[in-house]
């Protein structure tokens, strides 16, 4: 059985990794910041797209961390606990990518239940599981 101290250690990963990801594709997309027309101009559906994938990666980030900390105080069963990590890094991860997606070709945003699925299933999971006084 995985102990509180390894899941913590695994959202906190998670968390710095999205991070990590989020500054990587900031400094990405902030070389074409200044060419006006890029992807088809500041308000372009793909720009956007493109700039919310990025920043997606720092929101769920700081979801990660805030399970970090919560897992610490509130007492979740193990099982309830791995999963809702799993999920929140499931989403951390797959939404950012279907966001690109999505800016690449519009249809593939038939894979945007797989992100907002496990984050909808991982919040629903720590209010299901919160201790009641």
């Amino acid at each position: 059985m995985q102990t509180l101290y390894q899941l913590q250690l695994f959202s906190l990963h998670i968390a710095w990794l999205g991070v990590a990801a989020g500054i990587v594709s900031g400094a990405l997309v902030g070389v074409f910041f200044l060419k006006e027309n890029w992807l088809g101009g500041y308000g372009s559906e793909t720009r956007r797209l493109v700039r919310l994938a990025h920043i997606s990666f720092f929101g769920l980030a700081f979801l990660n961390l805030a399970f970090a900390g919560t897992v610490a105080v509130v007492p979740f069963g193990p099982r309830p606990a791995w999963i809702i990590a799993l999920c929140l890094a499931v989403g951390t991860f797959t939404m950012p990518v279907c966001c690109l997606l999505c800016a690449w070709r519009n249809w593939l945003r038939i894979f945007f239940p797989i992100p907002v699925g496990s984050l909808v299933i991982a919040v629903g999971l720590v209010l299901g599981n919160w201790p009641r006084s």
